[in-house]
């Protein structure tokens, strides 16, 4: 475990590097966004790209990795929403709360840590789950937080959910690598190089970037928070592995990788949903901050044990 706790120090050394950029002011939050548009945009979306169109796309299709992973985090997503529930928590929390505890940051930690610790191979599984977290599990909160505010829940949040995965510019970029895949079109050399360089900015750009976004999240002290990040960083995982590994027979390799993005972090993509639904804000911003800094102790743990 010591071996992997010093391989992944330098991801989060570049995490703290960017805090310390953006706390201080030496990267304000405009010069950010731009490097997180550059990193969502280009650098992880030339790698996802690359590795698709060599990768053969019956190896996304896997029925028991889909239904281990669906299961592993649709528990903890209701034991989470069970448990605001009897806090006293309305709907609308708990929604979030769920949203929270199931969804991990897959692409700006997971997505590079995974690749440089594992390999490409990675990829296929880890999108996957993405595409999982964004379709099932977003679609759920959508019509949790409608249900909450009175609002009718129709058909319409499906088409929606669908045109918010195809403005993904990585979602798009791993179809694009499918399709070449699919048609057996070889990359050209330069435009091979071109993307190699490319997604080579991927890993330092995104970590810096996720750091220096995490310095402008406001924070509180809450015991909800310390509940949420126990949640995310140990019951995610475990439930996950429970499925992949004992109930759906999930292959060594792709359940791995599902369990270890179990384990990242929350997705900062949760601050935003919060900020937009008006709930519990300054509390996912907390649990953020909180999984961020913990998972440097729990990720070796279970990279450790995955890679063993």
């Amino acid at each position: 475990m010591l071996d992997v706790f010093y391989q992944i120090i330098p991801f989060f050394a570049l995490v703290i590097l960017g805090f310390g950029a953006g706390r201080t002011g030496f990267f304000p939050a405009e010069a950010t966004a731009y490097l997180t548009r550059f990193v969502f945009y280009f650098a992880l979306s030339a790698l996802m790209l690359r590795f698709a169109a060599t990768m053969p796309i019956l190896d996304l299709l896997s029925w028991p990795f889909v239904l281990a992973y669906l299961c592993g985090t649709g528990l903890v997503f209701g034991a989470v929403m069970l448990a605001a529930k009897l806090r006293g928590r309305t709907l609308a929390e708990m929604a979030i709360e769920g949203f929270t505890s199931a969804v991990a940051n897959s692409t700006f930690l997971g997505l590079p840590l995974l690749v440089t610790l594992m390999g490409d191979w990675v990829i296929g599984p880890l999108m996957t789950v993405v595409v999982i977290d964004y379709t099932v599990f977003a679609g759920l909160m959508v019509v949790l937080m409608s249900v909450a505010g009175g609002g009718r829940v129709s058909w319409a949040v499906v088409p929606a959910i669908f045109k918010g995965l195809l403005r993904n510019p990585m979602i798009m970029a791993l179809v694009v690598g499918l399709v070449i895949s699919a048609l057996h079109i070889p990359l050209a050399e330069p435009v091979d190089h071109f993307l190699a360089l490319l997604s080579a900015a991927a890993t330092p750009g995104a970590l810096f970037a996720l750091g220096a976004s995490l310095a402008t999240r406001p924070a509180e002290k809450s015991d909800a928070a310390v509940w949420l990040t126990g949640a995310k960083l140990l019951l995610h995982p475990a439930l996950v592995a429970f499925m992949a590994l004992v109930v759906f027979k999930v292959p060594a390799g792709p359940a791995h990788v599902m369990i270890a993005v179990a384990a990242m972090p929350v997705a900062s993509s949760t601050f935003i949903l919060a900020q937009q639904y008006g709930v519990a804000v300054q509390r996912i911003s907390t649990t953020i901050l909180l999984t961020t800094f913990f998972s440097i102790i729990t990720l070796p743990i279970v990279m450790g044990w995955v890679r063993g």
